[in-house]
């Protein structure tokens, strides 16, 4: 962010994800409080997902791979709002998002109360640069044996959101 830019504001929340009060983005992490983000996943129709690195000037798990877009809440906003919005601010696409699920907050997921959503496309990703250094389409069994090989080149929420997603797709199997 740049000097010339106003400072974001997010919403500070409860464990139960309740709003308490606005923030500035550096109070919010400064502080560790509790706030929202909403993550996104592109699948394309041979249901190879969409992920990428992260770029180095990333204030947090530069360099690291996750989500196919993700971003923090905007005070104010529903978590589907920014999932839309993140997904052409990152991307440069627009899709039908699919709600999947919401973890908890807490120290292992940066303290984000944190949204996942899916959609299909084979529209081409147009990336900002500021965001995404190197982005690819993988199996869904390529991601996991790099997360298996190397679970520290990938950011905290995308582990926990992948694990949770391998774990839904084990119990429907079983169904």
């Amino acid at each position: 962010m740049s000097s010339a830019e106003p400072e974001e504001w997010f919403d500070v929340v409860d464990e139960q994800d309740n709003v308490l009060r606005s923030a500035p983005r550096s109070e919010v992490h400064g502080q560790g409080l509790l706030h929202r983000a909403s993550h996104i996943w592109v699948f394309n129709s041979s249901n190879e997902l969409l992920i990428h690195l992260r770029a180095a000037g990333k204030e947090e798990e530069p360099l690291k791979w996750t989500s196919s877009a993700a971003g923090h809440l905007a005070a104010g906003e529903s978590y589907a709002s920014a999932a839309e919005r993140e997904l052409q601010e990152e991307l440069g696409l627009q899709a039908e998002l699919t709600y999947l699920t919401k973890l908890p907050s807490g120290p292992e997921i940066g303290y984000e109360h944190t949204a996942l959503f899916s959609c299909v496309s084979d529209d081409p990703p147009s990336p900002d640069p500021r965001e995404i250094a190197e982005w690819k389409f993988a199996p869904l069994d390529t991601v996991r044996e790099m997360l298996e090989a190397e679970p520290q080149r990938f950011t905290n929420p995308f582990r926990l959101l992948f694990f949770w997603y391998l774990q839904q797709s084990l119990n429907t199997e079983k169904r």
